[in-house]
């Protein structure tokens, strides 16, 4: 896969994480991985519509 595709993913995986409720803290993403702001992207969107 190349790092767009890596990013999609890392981005629905943290959408998922967000909507199952568990900490930010799961990222499985080094803290200098561009995949990880994806990641952290997604979580921000998924706990918005948790909380809603």
């Amino acid at each position: 896969m190349g790092f767009r595709e890596d990013a999609v993913r890392a981005y629905q995986d943290g959408y998922a994480v967000a909507r199952a409720g568990r900490p930010p803290t799961d990222c499985p993403h080094p803290a200098d991985s561009l995949l990880r702001l994806a990641w952290i992207r997604g979580y921000v969107k998924g706990s918005r519509f948790a909380s809603t």
